[in-house]
């Protein structure tokens, strides 16, 4: 049985070194990329070209049987991509802070942990830092699948000349996190989605408790930090970084709870082949308008995939629609819909295509 191990043990030293020369090979490469992209004025940053990677990869791995899950492969190779990429240029994120936050999670999801990444205060900081260069990508959540949409997002990208560029799905896990488990909870501290996706909980758990919104999870996890008889509700994350203790886990209602982000940048993405779009309208005031522009997605065969009316906050009942569509922006069928939505409308905005997540 000792020999054995110790065959084995061998083995694994010399597939470890095996690994280790091939991932200095790979970055390597990764510097040349950079020199080129530095001659030539490309984006370090390509969606489409990472998400080819890890099809690749993923593609490989399913015809060999892997031992290891295929999302494991996935989180490997995301901090792979993440180191090359920041030897070709560092990468700076800024995300909807502070720290811990499901919004640093995603981004980390994305960009890997090599990245160089910026807490902002509020979503509209987000956009600042990245529309006056400190920061080279944004992230910010644009909607979760119990709570709906985050508005102040969706009516910011109707200013801002920045594109989305990639999207990020996240599952949420909520936690029910304190400073002292004994003491006598009177506060409950978090962002206003979280304490409404743990509603039935919080009420069956502590009903006496008054509930403060705050701007984020992980505020709330530094406002708990400080008091003794104040809890929080945020990820495990959270209290691993500001040291309270978890009474409990997934506390929110919905075990199916996830956040879709938005990566915001300057750069426009090119098609990958699964492709989503999303874009900005509003209709002119006439009879059959917005019935004319969904027939028009129809006879093209686009597939809609989110449709949600927002006031325009210029004039009393006058509506905007936010629309998510499968398919790229320079796909045929897809420049010839938002033609048509054109005609039809009275103002037309395409916030990004990106890679379907």
């Amino acid at each position: 049985m000792k020999t054995n191990l110790a065959v084995v043990r061998k083995n694994i030293d010399k597939t470890d070194r095996e690994i280790a020369r091939l991932l200095n090979k790979r970055a390597r490469l990764a510097l040349d990329v950079g020199k080129v992209k530095g001659k030539t004025g490309k984006a370090v940053y390509v969606p489409s070209r990472e998400k080819e990677v890890l099809k690749n990869v993923l593609s490989a791995l399913k015809k060999s049987k892997p031992v290891l899950s295929l999302q494991a492969i996935e989180d490997i190779y995301t901090e792979i991509i993440s180191a090359c990429r920041n030897l070709e240029t560092p990468t700076k994120i800024a995300f909807l802070g502070p720290w811990a936050t499901f919004t640093h999670q995603a981004a980390m999801k994305k960009f890997g942990s090599s990245g160089n990444f910026v807490p902002c205060a509020t979503p509209g900081e987000v956009l600042d830092d990245v529309e006056k260069g400190r920061s080279d990508f944004g992230v910010v959540p644009v909607e979760n699948s119990n709570e709906g949409s985050v508005n102040v997002t969706l009516d910011m990208l109707v200013e801002t000349e920045l594109a989305v560029c990639g999207e990020i799905s996240l599952k949420i896990e909520q936690c029910f996190l304190v400073k002292d488990p004994k003491a006598k909870i009177l506060r409950i501290y978090s962002h206003s989605h979280a304490l409404a996706q743990c509603r039935t909980w919080l009420l069956r758990n502590y009903p006496d408790a008054e509930l403060i919104s705050v701007s984020s999870t992980a505020e709330a996890a530094k406002m708990a930090v400080k008091e003794t008889h104040a809890a929080a509700v945020a990820s495990e994350a959270a209290a691993k970084i500001y040291d309270l203790f978890v009474i409990e886990k997934g506390i929110q209602d919905s075990k199916q709870n996830f956040t879709r982000f938005f990566v915001i940048g300057k750069i426009a993405a090119r098609p990958s082949g699964k492709d989503k779009t999303s874009l900005v309208f509003m209709i002119k005031d006439k009879p059959g308008a917005l019935h004319k522009i969904l027939e028009s997605f129809e006879k093209n065969k686009i597939n809609l995939t989110k449709i949600q009316s927002r006031p325009t906050k210029k004039k009393a009942w006058e509506y905007m629609f936010f629309v998510d569509l499968e398919g790229h922006v320079e796909d045929k069928n897809v420049a010839k819909a938002i033609k048509a939505l054109k005609d039809e409308s009275i103002f037309v905005k395409i916030l990004g295509s990106y890679p379907v997540n």
